[in-house]
């Protein structure tokens, strides 16, 4: 397929890159600073661009089959550029009609709050990160409302490992048992698989080991 990846130099989008040349597609990746990638591949294609710029993300995303949204704010715990950038992602998908996007959210968001421990809860999500959660709960919401044919993806706290293919996913809001950790590997895994299946249509699955 053909693939435009957006937040493409960030922990996990380095991932999803990697994993989407391996198996076969043709990957755009977007970024603001796309050289950051380090990756050479013939079906790879680096897409200069601030997501902020409609006329940018509508050009990266002409004539792609999907979009992958795994947008991050580096460092920072006061940006909007998850709900702000993906807002723009949606508008040049619906004047492209380009209609399938697979959106990275986080785990704790909507009815998956009942999965976090008491750390994620009130230290984290409650303090530390606030903002950050903020963001991703605006995000999902601009991804619902919107008409494409949307999954979003609900992973635990990264960490580094190799990709296993072994994870749990879909488990409901009340679930108590997951690990709350992930590896970015594994992320990519499951947020490339959503291209193939319909399972998750219009659904949020969590994502944890």
């Amino acid at each position: 397929m053909k693939l435009v990846i957006f937040g493409a130099t960030g922990t996990v989008g380095q991932q999803v890159v990697k994993q989407a040349l391996a198996q076969g597609h043709r990957v755009t990746a977007f970024a603001r600073t796309p050289a950051k990638l380090d990756i050479q591949h013939s079906n790879l294609t680096l897409f200069q661009g601030d997501v902020m710029n409609l006329s940018s993300v509508e050009q990266a995303i002409h004539e792609q089959d999907a979009v992958v949204c795994v947008l991050g704010s580096g460092k920072s715990l006061n940006s909007t550029v998850r709900s702000e950038g993906t807002q723009q992602i949606i508008k040049a998908m619906e004047q492209t009609g380009v209609r399938r996007l697979i959106c990275q959210s986080t785990l704790g968001v909507g009815d998956s709050w009942g999965n976090l421990d008491f750390y994620w809860k009130y230290v984290m999500f409650g303090f530390i990160l606030r903002k950050v959660f903020a963001d991703h709960q605006l995000q999902e919401r601009y991804v619902k409302q919107s008409p494409l044919d949307w999954t979003i993806v609900r992973p635990s706290a990264f960490i580094d490992g190799p990709r296993t293919g072994s994870y749990r996913h879909g488990f409901p809001g009340d679930d108590k048992t997951s690990m709350l950790k992930i590896a970015r590997a594994d992320v990519a895994d499951f947020l490339l698989k959503q291209l193939t299946t319909d399972m998750y249509l219009g659904k949020t699955p969590s994502l944890s080991y």
